[in-house]
This record gives C-alpha cells, sequence and structure tokens, in this order.
C-alpha cells in the first residue's frame, strides 16, 4: 500500500477533504492532535477499525479512544452523559481529556473491546477537528505508532513506523502536549483516573468535589478498561534503564556500563545534562518545566538506535503535574529501574 502524506494541511483545504474521503472508504488515515499523532477510522465501521490492529500490530483486547468533533456526536455514542462528564466536558473540551461513559453500542465492538464503557474525547487540533467535521462521523484513533513503540510526535515519526501499511498521514507539524490525554471513568460515583495525561489530577480537582487515581494501572492482569493499562508501551529501540538518584549517583552508573564495554546513551534534563560529559546525550528540557519535559519526551526516545546504543539511561521525574504522566510513560517503556539507596 501506498501512504500518502498531506504536507502543510489547512484546515478545510483539499488535503482534509481527500483524506476524509479515505476514511468514509473505510481506510485509515494518520492526523495530528494537540497531545500525539492518531490513527483515525470510522468509529462506527468495524473493517474500518480492523484496520488500525492491523496496521499497529495492536491487540485487540485494548480499546481505542474515540474522537468526536462536538458534543452532540457524544449523545449518539452513549446512553446518557453523566453530569460530572457534562462538567468536565465543559472545562476542558476540547483538550486532551478523555472521558469513559456507558456505550450505547453505537460503535463497532472491536472499538470498545467488549467492554460495555466507552472512551471519548474532542481533540483541540485545528487539522483534527476540520477532518472530524469533513467526514461528519466519530473517528477511533489511538496512537499513529507500531504498538509498543513510543508514540508519534510529528508526522515524521508515523512514516518512520506505518509507511506502506496505512492510507495517508496529514502532517501538521509537531505536536504540543507531547503524552496522550488523561482518562478519566465517569461510571463510577467517584470519577477514577485511568490514565495519567495532558489534564492533571490537580487540574481535575479544581472542578471535581473528588477524584481517585486507579490502583488498577499497576495490574498487568486486569482486562484493560482504558488504553495504556496494560501491554508493553512506548519503548524505545534499545533497553532503557531508570536512575532515580542524585547527579553523582547518575554519573557512575553510566561510568560503569561503559566500564563494562556497554555503549550507553542518555536522556537527561537541561541541569543533568550540564553535570555529565558524555557523546550520545540527548536533553529533554528543563527540570522546572515539565511540560516541556513532557512535550520532548517521546521524540528523545525515539532519537537512540539500537545499532548505536546498548541500553538508554534516563534520569527520573517529579510525579507532579504532568510529571505523574512523564513516569508513566517512562516505567511502562523500561525493562529496569536503579533507585539510589
Amino acid at each position: 500500500m501506498e501512504t500518502k502524506v498531506w504536507n502543510e494541511a489547512i484546515e478545510f483545504d483539499s488535503s482534509i477533504k481527500e483524506a476524509a474521503q479515505f476514511l468514509l472508504n473505510k481506510q485509515v488515515v494518520a492526523f495530528p492532535t494537540e497531545t500525539v499523532y492518531g490513527l483515525g477510522a470510522d468509529a462506527t465501521q468495524e473493517a474500518a477499525v480492523q484496520r488500525i490492529f492491523e496496521a499497529k500490530g495492536r491487540p485487540s483486547d485494548n480499546p481505542l479512544i474515540v474522537h468526536v468533533a462536538d458534543k452532540d456526536q457524544v449523545e449518539k455514542l452513549v446512553h446518557v452523559i453523566p453530569p460530572i462528564a457534562r462538567q468536565l466536558m465543559d472545562e476542558f473540551w476540547p483538550g486532551p481529556l478523555t472521558i469513559i461513559m456507558e456505550s450505547n453500542g453505537s460503535a463497532a465492538e472491536n472499538v470498545t473491546a467488549g467492554l460495555s464503557t466507552i472512551a471519548i474525547r474532542m481533540p483541540d487540533h485545528p487539522l483534527a477537528l476540520a477532518l472530524l467535521r469533513t467526514t461528519d462521523r466519530p473517528l477511533a484513533a489511538p496512537s499513529a505508532n507500531r504498538s509498543g513503540r513510543p508514540s508519534p510526535t510529528t508526522a515524521e515519526h508515523v512514516f518512520q513506523d506505518l509507511n506502506g501499511r496505512i492510507a495517508g498521514i496529514l502532517d501538521g507539524g509537531p505536536t504540543g502536549v507531547g503524552v496522550e490525554s488523561t482518562v478519566v471513568d465517569c461510571t463510577t460515583e467517584i470519577p477514577v483516573i485511568l490514565r495519567p495525561g495532558g489534564v492533571t489530577k490537580e487540574d481535575l480537582e479544581q472542578v471535581l468535589p473528588e477524584v481517585i487515581i486507579d490502583p488498577a494501572l499497576a495490574n498487568e492482569e486486569q482486562s484493560p478498561k482504558s488504553p495504556g493499562m496494560k501491554y508493553t508501551h512506548y519503548a524505545p529501540e534499545a533497553p532503557l534503564w531508570l536512575v532515580d538518584g542524585e547527579e553523582d549517583f547518575f554519573h557512575d552508573q553510566m561510568e560503569e556500563l561503559s566500564k563494562q564495554g556497554y555503549r550507553v546513551g542518555v536522556i537527561a534534563s537541561d541541569q543533568l545534562a550540564a553535570q555529565l560529559e558524555h557523546a550520545s546525550l540527548i536533553t529533554c528540557g528543563s527540570r522546572d518545566d515539565l511540560a516541556q519535559i513532557a512535550e520532548r519526551l517521546y521524540g528523545a526516545l525515539r532519537e537512540f538506535k539500537k545499532a548505536d546504543i546498548d541500553i538508554i539511561l534516563c534520569e527520573t521525574f517529579p510525579e507532579t503535574g504532568v510529571g505523574a504522566a512523564i513516569m508513566n510513560r517512562l516505567t511502562k517503556a523500561a525493562v529496569k529501574k536503579i533507585k539510589q539507596y
């Protein structure tokens, strides 16, 4: 399959119309959102959705997030919109927040992975919204990468993973938030965060009387109610080790591995990078600006290639604000964690 790339796509131009026609013909198209690039298909067509799973190599019991252009489309997908869900929509949509509600069965069964619930969000990106409005369909759209790989934050990342496997890619430049949306379950009495993301727990607590983090985030055996709750995710080509400790401790780990003959790559904040002398080092922003770290994280994870590096060392970050999403992704990506005691 030839993958068409629409470069510098502009809202409502011919690129949007052509991409929309591909989707209406049950093809899959990658498009930018404010978080990462999504791989879209008509959420009401099982055959179209199946192409997402095939292109990504994604397990079929992993549910997909449905993207909508407006709240009217939500009404067509759920039994009822709970008051708390409406409150969250009013506050955070369009934006990086996915809300889980009870499905009415309108979406294809493989979108929900057989669950009675459905995950829905309204993206905050002009190209994504233009595509949704032009198709006039809800679009199932997980991240547009091969399953297990770091999520794509540029069209080039999508092309690296999925060229020849999908119909097209809308190039809208780099994404902004850099990590996927927060997922909140609104089918329970107290809303539950199933995946940390671009809307932080602290943000939610400004609006809701109470919100909790689901302990099942750490349970690999439970059937996933949300994307990102099961299976290895976000992994770079070379094994990733997290190093939790002071600068001297990080330096010692790096030096010891180098002495053992390992080719070591380093992902570090500006502050740590300034203390290290190492050829294979990628900086991902300031520890004082975790939003910047989040924006650059997946790009950094994609930089090192297995042919050049044996092990990637990455520092850990505070789990406050969007730091919770950063550490969720790094923990999922890592094969080992070294902690200073």
